[in-house]
């Protein structure tokens, strides 16, 4: 038999930090759902989810997003919020990463009562997993997303997207779009993509909205104030990963606009339905094999 060559040595140690990220976030997501209750607080919610993270043995791949409602994603407490679950359609986005390499799952915990827009996106999910496998097409992946989704009544959300993962990148190449599309990409055995419909009684379309907490480096470049120095120094060891305002020192308020003004830092507004429509969301990270895929996040 023949010995592996370095380079498929070092393949094989990616792809295994790939599937631990991914158990790591099964186990936490597990966890995290039965802390989402009514009256809970949204920052207890995160906070578990993060802390139990790094417990584990990862790091959190972004800021844990506790979007409710017509907020399909990006929303994150800040370390002052008060607020609590109501009767309310709870989107978990978690991600994990080991050595920048990221499992990324989400789930909805339906406290409004709406269990059909809820199995929408879930179905969406297992139909696009089950079809798809080397060579398949993308923009096909998008079919089956909105057949799923429209079977049930409802709208796919199309201005977002699942996506390709690579290492400190949470949104690379390919795009997995949630609808059908004329174009697309071929994908190939090796590729790990996030497929993540979302499902709406909306218009089916999302906009900016609400004041962001959740900030990612772009660039680098000097910047002047001193403020600003120390905190780009702070956030440098998330590289180009998102990290949570609240997951820095008090009073960073000034020095984070100017990191954004001088373009070296980018924020998350948070994402909501333009008609204001209630959001479902359901994620899977998955390993693409040549006659289908494996669940890193199962």
């Amino acid at each position: 038999m023949n010995e592996m060559t370095e380079i498929e040595k070092e393949v094989e140690e990616i792809i295994g930090k790939y599937f631990k990220a991914g158990k790591i976030l099964s186990e936490v997501r597990s966890e995290t759902v039965k802390k989402v209750k009514i009256g809970e607080k949204l920052l207890y919610v995160a906070e578990f989810a993060e802390n139990l993270i790094r417990e584990k043995g990862g790091e959190p791949a972004f800021p844990v997003n506790i979007s409710r409602n017509d907020e399909a994603a990006h929303y994150t407490p800040s370390k002052d919020d008060e607020s609590v679950f109501g009767e309310d359609m709870v989107k978990l986005d978690i991600g994990v990463h080991i050595d920048g390499y990221i499992a990324d799952t989400a789930t909805t915990v339906d406290l409004s009562g709406h269990p059909e827009l809820v199995k929408a996106s879930e179905s969406a999910l297992k139909n696009a997993i089950e079809f798809i496998h080397a060579g398949v097409n993308t923009a096909d992946i998008g079919g089956v997303i909105e057949d799923a989704i429209t079977s049930f009544g409802y709208k796919p959300v199309v201005n977002l997207t699942g996506h390709g993962l690579a290492q400190y990148i949470q949104h690379a190449p390919p795009s997995i779009p949630n609808k059908r599309v004329p174009h697309g990409v071929l994908l190939e055995e090796g590729d790990i993509i996030a497929i993540e419909p979302f499902a709406t009684d909306g218009a089916g379309k999302i906009h900016d909205a609400g004041n962001a907490e959740i900030y990612h480096i772009v660039s680098e470049r000097p910047v002047r104030h001193p403020s600003a120095r120390k905190l780009l120094k702070e956030i440098e060891k998330y590289k180009t990963l998102p990290f949570a305002k609240r997951w820095l020192g008090d009073r960073v308020d000034f020095a984070m606009l100017q990191l954004v003004k001088a373009k070296i830092v980018q924020s998350y507004p948070i994402l909501k339905e333009i008609e204001g429509g209630l959001v479902s969301q359901a994620e899977h990270t998955v390993f693409i094999t040549e006659d289908g895929c494996e669940i890193i996040t199962k």
